[in-house]
């Protein structure tokens, strides 16, 4: 995938400015010589200055840079609640998808066979049997815990490939990224493992389900399904029934609350995910409502918060980097890094492309670059 400018609009944003190319290039902090070699086709700005550039000409990803259609990469968030999705986030993942393809060649062979789902849909019965279906390919029963480890592998088996980072708890639009390069038909999900362990496989849950609908990937419609499913795929409605009986049971609103709990627990979910899927099996089935009101669930679960996955994982924080890499490829049999290692041995590729791919600092980039290429 050549990834060049689009010189036309640019010059027309500049003509709209009364600016030059000296001129951009002293905005964007670069040198003339730089975006000429941009205009021209030579070089391409990293996904920073890429970004500078988009927001110096109010310009967006696809008015500044020519891609084939087919390599055009498509863009998911699983984002924090609340948050909103801007040109800048949108930017940013695309250039970040550039940045990847170059990795593509270094991956193990493409998988001939995959799962998906044709018609995806949030109506509950549909959803119910479209959960079972996967359940059952993975080979669990329909009230078995569904683990981290059968959740992993079929991202594995899917050509989905996994990034572990840490982004922080606060501070990122994303809790998730996914990147589908469909040219390649291979799929970059970054996972924030700066975040809590009860929401972790929910999260990686809703991914699995981007993967197996590549055509929803990036559209509404697709994030709508994503949340539908992971809630179903995690506490199909077998259990939701148990739980509805166990609650209804309970003499007062608290106990009720009680019971929903134990069911998170066994299942390693949130209290909000059973609540979810408790709820809609009361609706589908025609049955009362629970007493509990989800502002009171929502209370419980954010008094309650337990540790962050990379607390889990690397206390004491921060990792080092042999352990860092050693987690992704031991705990989420994640191919990205063996891939890595082999482009900066073979390419000579510096620590830039690194910082730029992980979107780390210039210095954790460098403690990991040099682990890679030893």
């Amino acid at each position: 995938m050549q990834r060049v400018l689009q010189p036309e609009p640019i010059r027309a944003a500049l003509a709209a400015k009364g600016w030059d190319q000296k001129q951009l290039a002293q905005t964007i902090g670069v040198s003339a010589q730089a975006v000429t070699n941009w205009m021209k086709g030579e070089d391409f700005p990293r996904p920073a200055t890429l970004l500078k550039l988009a927001t110096a000409l109010s310009l967006s990803f696809d008015e500044l840079v020519h891609l084939p259609q087919r390599d055009e990469p498509i863009i998911a968030f699983r984002k924090k609640t609340g948050t909103k999705t801007t040109d800048e986030h949108v930017l940013r993942a695309k250039a970040m998808g550039a940045l990847l393809k170059p990795l593509v060649p270094f991956l193990p062979p493409r998988k001939a066979l995959r799962t998906q789902i044709p018609s995806a849909s949030t109506e509950y019965e549909l959803l119910q049997n479209a959960a079972a279906s996967v359940r059952a390919k993975l080979g669990i029963g329909a009230e078995s815990v569904l683990t981290y480890e059968r959740l992993i592998a079929e991202f594995d088996a899917n050509d989905a490939v996994l990034i572990p980072v840490m982004w922080g708890k606060k501070d990122r639009h994303e809790n998730a990224l996914h990147i589908l390069l469909p040219g390649d038909q291979v799929t970059f999900i970054y996972l924030n493992l700066d975040t809590h362990l009860e929401d972790f496989k929910f999260w990686m849950a809703h991914e699995l389900a981007h993967v197996y609908t590549p055509d929803l990937a990036g559209k509404d419609a697709g994030e709508d399904f994503a949340d539908a499913f992971a809630g179903s795929l995690l506490f199909p409605r077998e259990l939701a029934r148990h739980a509805y009986a166990e609650a209804s049971r309970a003499p007062t609103a608290a106990a009720e609350m009680q019971a929903l709990q134990q069911f998170a627990h066994q299942h390693m979910i949130s209290l909000f995910t059973v609540y979810t899927q408790v709820s809609r099996h009361a609706t589908a089935a025609g049955l009362r409502p629970l007493r509990v009101a989800d502002k009171s669930i929502h209370a419980v679960r954010n008094s309650g918060r337990g540790a962050l996955v990379s607390q889990a994982l690397f206390e004491p924080m921060p990792p080092d980097p042999s352990t860092y890499i050693a987690a992704a490829h031991n705990v989420f049999q994640s191919a990205f890094f063996p891939a890595l290692r082999r482009m900066l041995h073979e390419r000579g590729t510096g620590v830039g492309y690194v910082q730029q791919l992980l979107d780390a600092s210039i210095a954790d980039a460098q403690a990991l670059h040099t682990e890679l290429i030893r």
